[in-house]
């Protein structure tokens, strides 16, 4: 099966499928490779709007926050925490809250997965191979059922498989992982999905 994902992935890749959005993800992630050098998953209360911890440090969701921030001018904070106050019944009840809480919300993988969901950006994990593009925003769970986040690069290692640009433990980095835990989300984001976060964090 895997091998049949990466021959379809390796040949519906090209242009057609491919837009030039997505190309601003991966390369606004992959400035924070060599700059975010450390994994940090303290609490910290930020401000708001365009909060953020030093570059130097953050976890999995702080590359998807800063991507879509640098790449797009759009503020993740911002977006989930005015979607929440919306909906707050529709996020998880993981974690004992009554109401958003801005300074930490936006980083749970959990809660960006519903938002990117709301958006209209998840791609389906049960009809078929979906062809991996630059880009693409990927969830995992790894061992202990942690939940993971990273963006999909337009770089791939030896046997075609598409790397990964995240932060799982030493900083963002580019490697491949795509394949080594659980698959528990695909998104993608194009113009639709951007103009909506527009709309969220505007």
């Amino acid at each position: 099966m895997r091998s049949l994902i990466l021959i379809l992935s390796l040949c519906l890749s090209g242009p057609a499928f491919a837009g030039a959005e997505p190309s601003r993800l991966t390369e606004a992630a992959r400035g924070q490779v060599g700059v975010t050098v450390t994994y940090d998953p303290a609490y910290v209360a930020l401000e708001f709007p365009g909060g953020d911890l030093p570059r130097d440090r953050g976890v999995c969701t702080d590359v998807i926050i800063r991507a879509l921030r640098d790449g797009w001018g759009i503020d993740l904070q911002l977006a989930v925490n005015r979607d929440m106050k919306a909906d707050f019944a529709a996020y998880p009840a993981l974690w004992g809250l009554s109401r958003p809480d801005r300074n930490i919300d936006h980083r749970r993988v959990p809660n960006l997965q519903v938002l990117l969901s709301r958006i209209g950006a998840e791609l389906s994990l049960d009809d078929g191979p979906t062809p991996w593009l630059p880009g693409d925003i990927v969830t995992w769970a790894l061992p202990g059922n942690l939940p993971h986040i990273g963006i999909v690069s337009d770089r791939r290692a030896t046997d075609g498989t598409p790397l990964i640009l995240h932060n799982i433990g030493a900083g963002a980095r580019e490697e491949n992982i795509l394949f080594a835990y659980p698959i528990t989300g695909h998104y993608r984001i194009g113009a639709d999905q951007v103009t909506r976060l527009q709309a969220l964090a505007g």
